[in-house]
């Protein structure tokens, strides 16, 4: 990477994790917290907890088709400055309502695929993937401090305090986007494609039936996620005894923990191509995880058995989902993908927030661990129908640049081994390959590429 590249990513990556850290940090603490509100019931909270998910999922997509009118500085910006307000409003509330309205404002910030475009206008196309995945990164690591950081920071003043925090780290990235984060010389078409989704793409993608399965999987994944956690800070302090402020240890432990654990997982998927069974194997550890915090009751140490497994599961899963969306996805079609499965994450987070606060209020929170599990063990059936992923690549023909470059796709996969699939977008005057890359013919590709 060359300077310019290196400086876009490091202001791109502290701006994603200082906002999702803003997002996250309230997690391991509202449930607990939120019931000295006015109006405050349990259902409330979850959708307190869970409300950021259902305008950051609605507002995400159009917001990044926005940015490619009038700029993503000024979408980043504006999204920024919506985050800001909420904070503020979160901050200043007494009723359990101006928490839910700040949350919702937290939520309407949705900048998330705005970020990935302008990292792929900054970045070169031999850096763009390694550059996403490190933004990508910074969520789980963002997550990993919030649920350190948010029981310490309330046990020193309450949620106001990580409001206010939150509305500082808003500042902090506004100031990252005016004084640190380049501004692009032109919005690359390759990272329109690449990162945000196209409407002519978007009614194709969704017909996509193995997208589908991963769509719903990232909707149960992270409802499930939200649901846990409506009852598992209640449960630590409540039943199992343990003071909020010793929370973030058990958090660090057990996450630390599921880290190490996972990855051995992770190299059988990717290196050994096993990637469906130990897809599966990871929803089968959700569900198992659900059922240990269901059966626990009154026992610590199977309590904190459920909570390992949990992230075990969660972290392998955060890490295989993304990448089989990737592997699945039509060539050309990455963006409208990547927007569709980021928008059913996030409302899989709202309905996980509302549905827990529901089954807590009126079932107790036990249940909600119950529910969860069967909302795996679902995934689980569909999931075990889904096609094994191939392992292809993706290479990307600016037509602009190579006019005598084979525009049919039938003549391409028959002038060139090992591809697979061809798609043209060509007003924008692009062509993506996917391709088996031990099988392509990559000298005879670059003859055409420079053929006149």
């Amino acid at each position: 990477m060359n300077k310019l590249e290196t400086r876009s990513l490091l202001g791109l990556v502290a701006l994603y994790a200082t906002r999702m850290l803003g997002l996250f940090m309230v997690l391991p603490v509202l449930t607990l917290y939120g019931a000295d509100y006015t109006s405050s019931t349990t259902l409330l909270l979850g959708v307190a907890l869970g409300i950021y998910g259902l305008s950051q999922g609605l507002l995400q997509i159009p917001l990044g088709m926005l940015s490619d009118k009038i700029g993503r500085k000024a979408v980043i910006l504006g999204g920024m400055a919506v985050f800001f307000v909420g904070s503020l409003v979160a901050a200043t509330a007494d009723s359990i309502y101006g928490l839910i309205i700040g949350r919702a404002l937290q939520g309407a910030g949705a900048i998330a695929s705005t970020i990935m475009a302008l990292l792929a206008d900054l970045t070169t196309e031999e850096n763009r993937t390694k550059a996403m995945a490190a933004v990508g990164g910074s969520i789980g690591l963002a997550f990993a401090l919030s649920m350190v950081m948010g029981p310490v920071v309330a046990a020193h003043g309450g949620l106001a305090m990580i409001f206010w925090l939150t509305a500082a780290l808003a500042v902090v990235g506004i100031a990252l986007v005016i004084f640190w984060i380049p501004t692009p010389q032109r919005m690359s078409p390759v990272a329109l494609s690449e990162a945000l989704t196209l409407p002519g793409l978007f009614k194709t993608t969704l017909k996509n039936s193995e997208l589908l399965r991963l769509d719903f999987g990232v909707f149960v994944l992270h409802l499930v996620q939200m649901a846990s956690w409506v009852a598992i800070p209640f449960l630590l302090q409540e039943r199992l005894q343990l003071p909020l402020a010793q929370h973030w240890w058990l958090y660090l432990l057990t996450m630390g923990l599921g880290f190490v654990a996972m990855l051995p997982l992770i190299i059988l998927g990717e290196r050994k191509r096993k990637l469906k069974q130990v897809f599966v194997i990871a929803i089968s550890l959700l569900a198992v995880a659900e059922l240990f915090l269901f059966a626990a009751d009154t026992s610590f140490p199977l309590f904190v058995w459920g909570m390992f497994v949990f992230f075990v599961a969660f972290n392998l899963l955060e890490a295989s989902l993304p990448s089989l969306v990737s592997k699945i996805t039509p060539s050309g079609s990455r963006g409208t993908a990547m927007g569709i499965y980021s928008s059913s994450q996030f409302l899989g987070a709202f309905a996980g927030g509302v549905v827990g606060g529901f089954i807590a209020h009126n079932y107790g929170y036990d249940w909600v661990f119950l529910l969860s599990g069967a909302a795996a063990l679902i995934w689980i059936a569909v999931a075990a129908t889904m096609a094994t992923p191939r392992h292809w690549s993706t290479l990307v023909v600016d037509l602009s640049d190579h006019p005598h470059f084979p525009l049919d796709g039938a003549t391409i996969k028959e002038l060139l081994s090992g591809v697979e699939e061809v798609t043209c977008i060509v007003d924008r005057e692009l062509m993506y390959l996917k391709i088996d890359r031990d099988a392509f013919d990559h000298r005879k590709f670059e003859a055409l590429l420079n053929s006149r």
